[in-house]
């Protein structure tokens, strides 16, 4: 009995082994270049075990097949396609958006509404109505008045360090946590209506709430994060969700705390609540949306829906941004001749009194800076999309076969790598802000640089993001220079896991400048 229990325990293993590694097989067997995946696990597994950073996984698939437009690819059992093509990537993005509308679904839908709701979650006309809600939020004309609120926060940043040295002092610090402290500050005015002041109350609850809400770090962080994206009914199931329950008490009850404020003090505020509250106003009651006498479609607001929307912007806003100055004070740090020509030009733009919305649009060189560090760091290092209806990739080469892509199939848009392609850029690993001067940033190709996203899916708040890197840059530059220091990593190297940090922290100094 034993030996007839050995036996079938031996073939079903057998059995199930042969079916995980027939999964393996699914591009080869279209005539699809692809990865060398271990069953199960995927691709991924070098990420998961903290073996690489993802970025440096992409780029390492990327540079498999050098003149692939697409190769192979999978997440744990599922198969994708990682697009190298631009003129592909176009095709994909723009004009055929409708075939890929989506992201892949992170979670269950029901389990975990706070994140399920908000526009980097939502899907097909639900995303297009609230796209079409939010998108007032983040004109230049809004974002120009909500300014006053974020240079005051970049200039108390200043000031606590200034007060903080004397002359000619170096003050190491970790970029990442000062930085995220800044993030955090502008995040609290400009959204919630609120000031913290995160450097002088350094474990404020507003602070500890989005340490708690960006960090994927770890082996259990990181397993979470594929398994909720991988088998959500099992996460489900689990109880397993994006946001904790915790967190999500939380933030509802300090969004409808100020919504009680402002609508008992009659405060009306250009920010996202204020958005939301004014669309939830215009008679939006149904949830699949109404036509009204004009023949204007209302989209339903609800209070769930509004701390979604604000909880996406306090996630992105407070790690991504806070992640891309910091690249951009290490990239300032070790290339200190573009340190001074950036300060020279912060100088001049100084000299003509308080810098506003409008003359930090104009400071070319400091755009150039900052378009070069999302070049070398995109803030994310891959984008995905979800195909929703059978679509052909016809052969253009002749090793090419025509391949037919499978509804809810996983396309994948390797950013970084694509950042880091010498056809593209040359020696990409150099710091060269001048490619992305007027003379040269009209031949880079625009589906070959992509820190914001690309097509109507691409990043709301990309210009919110770009003027608060540019009025902390400011201000920093004009009264401290960026140094390296004893714990400053040069070349810089990636943390493991699926965040573009810096492995051991973004250690720098501010040397005040002598004045």
């Amino acid at each position: 009995m034993l030996l007839i229990l050995g036996f079938l325990t031996v073939v079903a293993f057998i059995a199930a082994w042969y079916h995980l590694l027939r999964k393996t097989r699914y591009w080869s067997n279209q005539g699809v270049n692809q990865t060398n995946p271990i069953p199960l696990f995927g691709d991924g597994w070098e990420v998961i075990f903290g073996k690489i950073n993802i970025a440096d996984w992409l780029q390492n698939t990327y540079n498999l097949y050098p003149n692939a437009r697409y190769i192979g690819c999978y997440n744990f059992t599922a198969p994708s396609l990682m697009i190298r093509d631009p003129d592909l990537i176009k095709q994909i993005t723009v004009k055929d958006f409708d075939s890929f509308p989506n992201h892949s679904e992170f979670t269950d839908a029901e389990s975990d509404p706070l994140w399920s709701k908000n526009l980097f979650a939502l899907k097909d006309e639900r995303w297009r109505e609230m796209r079409h809600v939010m998108s007032p939020t983040f004109t230049s004309s809004k974002i120009k008045v909500i300014y006053t609120l974020i240079s005051e926060a970049a200039e108390d940043f200043v000031k606590y360090f200034q007060n903080s040295s004397s002359n000619g002092a170096v003050l190491e610090l970790e970029m990442k946590d000062v930085f995220t402290r800044f993030t955090n500050d502008v995040i609290a005015s400009a959204a919630f209506g609120i000031k913290v002041d995160s450097l002088r109350y350094r474990d404020n609850t507003f602070y500890l709430e989005g340490k708690k809400i960006t960090n994927f770090s770890g082996f259990i962080n990181i397993m979470k994060f594929f398994a909720l994206q991988t088998v959500p009914k099992l996460c489900k199931y689990l109880g397993i969700k994006f946001f904790s329950n915790a967190t999500r008490i939380y933030m509802t009850n300090i969004i409808e705390e100020t919504i009680k404020m402002r609508q008992e003090k009659n405060i009306i505020r250009p920010d996202i609540i204020q958005t939301l509250l004014d669309a939830a106003k215009a008679g939006n009651l149904s949830e699949k949306g109404t036509i009204d006498g004009k023949g204007k479609r209302s989209v339903e607001i609800s209070l769930e829906d509004i701390t979604s929307q604000v909880v996406i912007f306090f996630l992105a806003g407070f790690d991504s941004v806070s992640t891309a100055i910091s690249f951009a004070a290490y990239e300032l740090a070790v290339n200190k001749e573009i340190q001074d020509k950036l300060r020279e030009e912060i100088r001049q733009t100084s000299q003509k009194g308080k810098v506003t919305y409008d003359a930090l649009q104009q400071m070319k060189y400091l755009d150039m800076v900052l378009s070069e560090v999302l070049r070398k760091w995109p803030p994310t290092p891959f984008l995905d999309r979800v195909c929703s209806k059978p679509y052909t990739i016809e052969p253009i080469n002749k090793e090419e076969k025509s391949i037919t892509i499978a509804p809810n199939t996983e396309i994948w848009l390797p950013v970084y790598a694509l950042h880091h392609d010498s056809q593209y850029y040359p020696e990409p690993e150099k710091f060269i802000p001048e490619r992305f001067s007027e003379e040269n940033k009209g031949s880079i190709n625009s589906y070959v640089y992509a820190p914001f996203g690309f097509g109507p899916r691409s990043c709301i708040g990309n210009r919110f993001a770009l003027i608060e890197v540019k009025a902390l840059l400011y201000n920093l530059l004009l009264s401290f220079e960026i140094v390296p220091v004893k714990k400053t990593q040069i070349p810089l190297v990636l943390e493991t896991g699926i965040q573009t940090n810096a492995k051991g922290g973004f250690w720098l100094g501010f040397k005040r400048i002598e004045s």
